[in-house]
């Protein structure tokens, strides 16, 4: 690009041509690593000298693609070969970290970019079989996974950051060790390498974007990299001073928490950035397009989960200039990204009238909308002072927390609902003294709900004794309240204010429509017997009369509907399994919070689930989180759907997404934008707590699930995240697909 036309560039311009290099750089990680059902990270690959891409397969028979950084010299202390502990885990991760690649795109007023898959790093940390979890055969049981050894999944508060820079943490952990000496001497060895190993990569990236700013001529673009090195010259040691300055350490906590174990948790960003903004804009050195483009800009680097708006400590709406420029800056960008819209009774309606507005602009699934009060105000009855209650901040797929002081796995345990069904089902089936009925049914399932949940709580307490020993959580240890004070990591008793673990029962829909079935087939019209119906889903479904047998037990009164029998059974699971986690702590007296997700493991869970009395084939997904199954209704109400979730909301301070996909066409003018408002607002209203919106155009997805290379920029809210539709895999596209034509 020639010099005269780059000093004509406007800062759309300028975003335009990143966001076809992130097409590039998105199309060159799927041609070597293959389909990404998950986040749209940001992480790019290393340059092809530095590059080392690793094949294997799994146990499954999975091919698994790594693409590391060559030259980096892991070190290893336990004969498995692998490494653990906070000192070697931080010590390695310097070795990451200073051997990390440079990057300096001058079309950007961001240095920096990320190169390495958390999975790569976090890989080489091999759990000791001394201290495994003893009972993962029993969670297998139930079709779930332990999280002992889970990641992250709570918020760090960046302002901790903002306030002390990378200087002031390393002289604050250095003030504590001394102070604790010789007491975890392990741990602050560990968060100290990584202070170092984050001040070498930001001073040499502001090298970088020096020597770029020395060979540039364009003066425009000149100016911008002089700027970008002054200000990151500036940043490895000492607090950003100005909008653009916190912008970019941001962006450097972000990558660093990305790659250390995938933390996408960033919190009330508006918040964050509202003092330099105020500061900035009363100085006469700040505009408003600039501090969109900056914002841009840092969703280039790593779009962390965001929240816009909502309560503060008093109740009181917080919406702001900043909350507005966040918001625009993602319709600029247009990329996937996390941005979510406060939305209730106190909450700005113009916010809320611009995400819809946006959504349909660019329909891309973003932004997704937030149930702000009804998680804080539920919280709050967890016996958290309403008052800290209000500061808990959306921070990942579904989920929220208070940044800073709270540890909780939020995301990670999942109560397969169906697997715990079936077992109930062939339990009584084969007890030669029971009598089959829905009521048998139903003492076994909630006995078994029982036994699932408190698995997940005896793993729980686990992981707090034994989680610090092997992968401590670091990086978001410098941004919380307690763990560089005590030494402790935040995954450990007493290292944050709060632990309270997040458990999702997953499968609703399945397994109320799969009671409402046997109620409606079975006992009520007798059509089929017990036997006929175990003898279905032996078989899958097998012999002469075996789908039209499916078909009947599937067109039953479905969940959703509105007043059916599946309603009433989705709505007595939910309280029941509210009431089973809520019940009691866990054994050493941890809170429990309840909530209502998937996440994108329908299809794994699916996978050890056999045929369901609904109709559902074997090993085929499960329910998507608390939506009803598509095609509830003949007339896909959105209204219906939206009542029902709302009823099956948890109210502990988790939440039930509602997942909602639309056809443009439903806007030819401004009243369809404000149909959709109203259902959005009457959603939350009604106790809703987020809700995921795609705006797909049903030939056209038809289309790219055949030919997805056709469609390199097209982007849909597959969950609670976004994504590329050709990052993702023939399945995981198959589920959007299956979602928009029984509802669109």
């Amino acid at each position: 690009m020639e010099s005269k036309v780059l000093t004509e560039l406007t800062y759309q311009d300028r975003l335009d041509a990143l966001r076809a290099t992130k097409e590039r750089h998105t199309s060159e990680k799927q041609s070597i690593i293959g389909a990404m059902n998950y986040d749209d990270w940001s992480v790019i690959l290393p340059p092809d000298e530095a590059r080392q891409v690793t094949r294997a397969i799994s146990g499954s028979g999975v091919e698994i693609v790594d693409v590391l950084i060559k030259g980096v010299d892991l070190e290893t202390n336990h004969p498995n070969g692998g490494w653990h502990g906070a000192e070697f885990v931080g010590r390695n991760y310097r070795h990451v970290l200073e051997a990390h690649p440079v990057y300096i795109d001058p079309m950007s007023s961001l240095a920096g970019a990320y190169m390495v898959n958390f999975g790569s790093y976090r890989g080489g940390v091999r759990w000791p079989e001394e201290i495994r979890y003893p009972r993962y055969a029993e969670h297998h049981h139930y079709g779930q996974g332990p999280l002992v050894g889970g990641a992250q999944h709570f918020c760090q508060d960046n302002t901790i950051g903002l306030q002390l820079g990378w200087g002031g943490l390393l002289n604050k952990v250095r003030h504590y060790r001394d102070l604790n000496a010789p007491d975890h001497a392990e741990f602050y060895a560990g968060l100290e390498h990584i202070l170092l190993g984050v001040m070498n990569w930001v001073q040499r990236n502001a090298d970088a974007a020096q020597t770029a700013a020395d060979r540039e001529e364009n003066p425009q673009i000149k100016a911008s990299l002089q700027r970008m090195a002054d200000a990151n010259h500036w940043l490895v040691a000492e607090p950003p001073r100005t909008f653009y300055e916190a912008v970019q350490w941001i962006a450097w906590f972000q990558m660093l928490a990305r790659m250390y174990n995938g933390s996408g948790s960033l919190g009330r960003l508006d918040m964050q950035l509202l003092p330099y903004y105020e500061h900035d804009i009363t100085a006469g050195t700040l505009t408003d397009d600039e501090a969109i483009f900056h914002v841009a800009c840092l969703y280039l680097k790593e779009t962390g989960y965001i929240q816009l708006g909502g309560p503060d400590a008093e109740g009181n709406d917080v919406t702001n200039p900043v909350s507005f420029i966040c918001l625009e800056a993602a319709h600029r960008i247009r990329i996937p990204v996390n941005v979510g819209v406060a939305v209730g009774e106190k909450a700005d309606p113009r916010l809320l009238r611009r995400g819809v507005e946006i959504i349909f602009e660019d329909r891309c699934g973003v932004p997704k909308f937030l149930g702000c009060e009804n998680i804080c105000n539920g919280f709050a009855r967890n016996g958290i002072p309403q008052e800290l209650a209000n500061q808990r901040s959306y921070a990942g797929c579904h989920w929220w927390a208070l940044p800073g002081r709270e540890y909780c796995l939020n995301d990670g345990a999942k109560v397969n609902l169906a697997r715990v069904f079936e077992v109930a089902f062939n339990e009584m089936m084969s007890d030669p003294a029971a009598t089959p009925s829905v009521g048998e049914l139903w003492t076994r399932f909630v006995q078994h709900t029982e036994r699932a949940v408190a698995l997940h709580a005896d793993g729980f307490d686990y992981h707090t004794k034994v989680n610090y020993l092997v992968f401590p959580e670091l990086v978001l240890d410098l941004l919380c309240y307690g763990p560089v004070e005590k030494g402790l990591d935040a995954s450990q008793r007493g290292g944050v204010q709060y632990l309270n673990f997040g458990i999702d029962g997953s499968a609703l829909a399945t397994v109320a429509d799969s009671f409402a079935a046997l109620e409606q087939r079975v006992e009520e019209e007798h059509a089929l017997t017990w036997q006929q119906v175990k003898h279905y889903l032996d078989t899958d479904w097998a012999g002469p009369d075996g789908e039209q047998a499916r078909l009947m037990m599937k067109t039953i009164h479905r969940y959703g509907q509105g007043g059916s029998r599946g309603d009433y059974w989705a709505f007595r699971v939910a309280d029941e399994y509210v009431r089973i986690v809520k019940s009691r702590p866990t054994p050493d007296g941890h809170n429990m919070i309840p909530g209502f997700f998937s996440w994108a493991a329908t299809i794994g869970m699916g996978q050890s689930v056999g045929a369901t009395p609904n109709g559902r084939k074997a090993y085929a997904p499960i329910s998507h989180g608390a939506n009803p199954d598509p095609g509830f209704r003949k007339d896909g109400a959105p209204t219906a759907m939206a009542e029902a979730i709302a009823r099956v909301n948890p109210f502990w301070g988790a939440s039930a997404p509602m997942q909602l996909e639309l056809d443009p066409g439903i806007v030819h003018d401004d009243s369809g934008v404000s149909n959709v408002v109203e259902l959005v607002r009457s959603h939350i209203l009604m106790g809703g707590t987020q809700v995921n919106l795609n705006i797909l155009d049903k030939e056209k997805i038809l289309d790219a699930h055949e030919h997805p290379e056709l469609y390199p920029d097209l982007i849909v809210r597959v969950t609670g995240f976004s994504a590329y539709w050709a990052s993702l895999s023939k399945d995981f596209r198959q589920l959007v697909v299956d979602r928009i034509i029984a509802g669109n």
